[in-house]
């Protein structure tokens, strides 16, 4: 029996009441739009999606939907990796998407404030008419509110850190109705407790972000991309680590497997050759110090035994290798029609980077899946990508899934590096938290006591729930 009440004619004649009746749909089409994210996970119908466009209104339908204890889900792009999005149990669908308003820029500041539904990239293209940018960059065009509940951190994680490290301010909106703010715009912050983080990073289990003030820096001057090819796996990811150990601070730092490497050549429009390779990129104000960089690294490249190393300031040259980096998976897609792919994502210490990779590779061997492995190597996060047709590959390619994880955790790292928790991995939580978990679950309980935020995700699930 669902502990939730399902969306009644009153429940819905009230929710057009709060956002009008053109921002509430039960149409088919607009249903099946929000059933399921870009992850293999399957597509769970609402009842009902809405759009809210002010605070007052979300947290006007928070209320409504814990006063009914009807479950709601809130929705950004679609674009996430372990079903975050997905509506398990039906219910309400909180789409921000209609929520895009860049509230204030604070230039001198380097900060602006913006509502959730603002996608990232579209953000920098406004900011970019002011010399600044929001670091961040999870590849797809995910919006804002959806890379905080994430703790989205993609290529530039390395240099400038993830979401969490580039958020100062929010309003969140609570299961009952009420409106917070959390942090400050002062860079320092000492006062009480760290409410901030708590919601950054919770997938909207806790609260819905409704307004979030960002931290910016200035479009660097110098740019230049490297890519270095390297014999063998090993010799590529100790490069790695001496990069990162020489004191140079790479704005990227990608991995990608000969596997992955070969394809993006022939299919992608790069040419990264067919051999493990490190994809880079380094930022600087002045041209002699990136030059002194890019010097650095090709030494320490050619020490270890590059095969091929070659640099680019081109703009065009470095957006095209971007481009087909973050089309990877379109890419695989596009390839493998009638294939559906399990993403997999961990993190270790860097130290560990290299066994964390040799472990897949010999993972993969021994099960005889042809996986693509590419990853934010700079700060430990390994991406790998498993295909699957039917019940049987899909429960095989969970159980590598499995085995990685353990593995990560044994080398004392995350079940999840930046895809958040979502649906597969909640059953990973107590192996990396342990009785940490009870207490995740009693704040769950103090703020949103019926449960209806986002129910199903990054905890546990209880038994006949």
């Amino acid at each position: 029996m669902s502990p939730f009440n399902p969306v009644t004619p009153t429940i819905l004649s009230q929710l057009t009441a709060i956002v009008g009746a053109d921002n509430c749909s039960t149409a088919e089409s607009e249903l099946n739009l929000h059933a399921q994210d870009m992850s293999g996970h399957p597509p769970h119908l609402p009842e009902v999606v809405v759009w809210p466009q002010r605070s007052r209104q979300v947290a006007e339908v928070l209320r409504l939907a814990h006063v009914q204890r009807t479950p709601i889900t809130p929705w950004g792009a679609g674009s996430s990796l372990e079903g975050n999005p997905i509506p398990l149990h039906g219910g309400i669908l909180l789409s921000l998407a209609r929520m895009t308003q860049v509230v204030a820029l604070h230039a001198d500041d380097f900060q602006v404030t913006v509502q959730p539904g603002l996608p990232y990239k579209d953000l920098n293209e406004r900011l970019a008419r002011h010399g600044l940018f929001f670091p961040p960059d999870p590849g797809a065009n995910a919006t804002i509110g959806g890379m905080l509940a994430n703790n989205a951190a993609g290529i530039r994680t390395v240099k400038y850190g993830a979401c969490k490290d580039n958020v100062l301010k929010m309003e969140v909106a609570l299961a009952d109705g009420r409106l917070i703010r959390v942090g400050s715009r002062s860079v320092k912050q000492a006062s009480g407790y760290d409410l901030l983080h708590l919601f950054v990073g919770s997938e909207g289990t806790l609260g819905v972000i409704t307004e979030a003030t960002l931290r910016l820096l200035p479009i660097p001057q110098r740019m230049s991309a490297v890519v270095a090819s390297f014999p063998d796996v090993e010799t590529a990811v100790q490069a790695v680590v001496a990069i990162r150990g020489s004191g140079l601070e790479p704005a990227a730092l990608e991995f990608i497997d000969g596997v992955t490497a070969a394809m993006l050549t022939e299919h992608g429009g790069a040419d990264f050759g067919r051999r493990p390779t490190l994809f880079m990129e380094f930022h600087a104000t002045h041209e002699e110090s990136l030059r002194l960089g890019l010097a650095e690294v090709a030494t320490i490249c050619r020490e270890l035994g590059v095969h091929e190393i070659r640099s680019t300031a081109d703009p065009t040259e470095r957006q095209k290798l971007w481009w087909a980096r973050h089309h990877l998976f379109e890419t695989q897609v596009r390839l493998h029609p009638g294939l559906r792919w399990l993403i997999l994502d961990v993190a270790v210490p860097l130290s560990a980077y290299p066994a964390l990779v040799g472990f897949v590779r010999q993972e993969l061997e021994r099960t005889g899946f042809v996986g693509y492995m590419v990853g934010h190597a700079g700060d430990g996060n390994l991406h790998v990508t498993l295909p699957f047709t039917d019940e049987a590959s899909y429960a095989a390619a969970t159980a590598v899934n499995a085995a990685i994880v353990r593995q990560a955790l044994d080398l004392e790292g995350t079940a999840t590096g930046e895809h958040g928790v979502g649906i597969g991995k909640r059953d990973y939580m107590v192996w990396e938290h342990g009785t940490a978990v009870d207490l995740m679950q009693a704040l769950k309980q103090t703020l949103d006591p019926h449960g209806i935020l986002n129910p199903g995700k990054v905890l546990p699930v209880k038994r006949g729930t």
